[in-house]
């Protein structure tokens, strides 16, 4: 039978892309791929003909290029992401000085072994300047609001870090199960969630109150999916695939309302919700 085709972007599906940044691809990031194919070619060229350190000296030049290429690429996401937050810590690795660095190093080793170890080193020295010039530094420092302390933007950040990680591990376990009702129910839920972060974010001050969303409530949506990943060949379906699927509709309504209650800052409203969800976390027997 003919399966109508369809997904969370399509008419009648569960999300929008209302608020979604897309990634930003550089297009001179990832020719560092292709610039580095050369290097190959000849060290492929060194082992035909039998030329030992030849091929050592080119392929290891080709793998630096290749390692910088990919730190950079990576230090280019990361940047993104810092960018798109109100409050957030630099990333802990500076990948794109380290990508200047490799890159530096694999035009070294390149040049040293054609044209010799001076013209290697003032060769690098170009490349590394330039690289720093085209695709600039990682940030190094830490962004907030104004009129929030430095410790309490920190913690937020560090919050909604560890919150992303969940909602990551949430998205893989239901991709995993092949099922697309799964996967997108818990792409709304994921989408809830970092509203949630989104208003987190925009007045650190309300972590505290969202500090059981972000993290044991938040958990028990990531344990229920991997547990029900990791039955549902055996179960195909049945009445645990509608239990599932209604306790993340539950979590997805409650992450929207305590959203909503946060924007209104009504204390009262919070305590009830959070008891609500506390509640039907107990019945799946994922409350931490």
């Amino acid at each position: 039978m003919a399966q109508r085709f369809g997904g969370k972007y399509s008419p009648g599906g569960t999300q929008s892309l209302e608020g979604r940044r897309p990634e930003r691809v550089n297009v001179f990031a990832r020719l560092l791929y292709v610039a580095a194919l050369p290097v190959l070619v000849a060290g492929l060229m060194a082992v035909a003909g039998g030329s030992a350190i030849e091929a050592a000296i080119e392929l290891s030049a080709f793998a630096l290029l290749i390692v910088g290429a990919w730190l950079l690429n990576e230090g280019i996401k990361a940047e993104q992401a810092f960018a798109a937050r109100t409050i957030a810590r630099p990333p802990a690795v500076p990948r794109k000085i380290l990508a200047a660095g490799l890159t530096a190093a694999g035009v070294l080793v390149a040049q040293a072994a054609n044209v010799g170890v001076i013209e290697g080193v003032i060769f690098g020295a170009i490349i590394a300047v330039a690289h720093l010039m085209g695709f600039g530094l990682d940030p190094l420092a830490a962004k907030g609001i104004e009129g929030v302390g430095r410790a309490e933007s920190q913690r937020a950040a560090l919050a909604i870090e560890e919150a992303e990680a969940v909602v990551v591990e949430i998205r893989k376990a239901a991709g995993s199960v092949r099922d697309r009702e799964i996967a997108d129910r818990a792409e709304a839920l994921a989408e809830r969630a970092r509203a949630l972060f989104r208003t987190v974010e925009d007045d650190p001050r309300d972590l505290r109150r969202a500090r059981k969303f972000l993290g044991v409530y938040l958990e028990g949506a990531r344990d229920a999916t991997v547990k029900y990943a990791g039955l549902s060949t055996e179960l195909r379906g049945g009445p645990a695939r509608g239990e599932y699927l209604a306790l993340l509709t539950d979590l997805e309504a409650s992450f929207a309302t305590h959203r909503e209650v946060l924007l209104a800052d009504d204390k009262t409203d919070l305590d009830i919700e959070i008891e609500v969800l506390r509640e039907r976390l107990k019945q799946e027997g994922l409350e931490a």
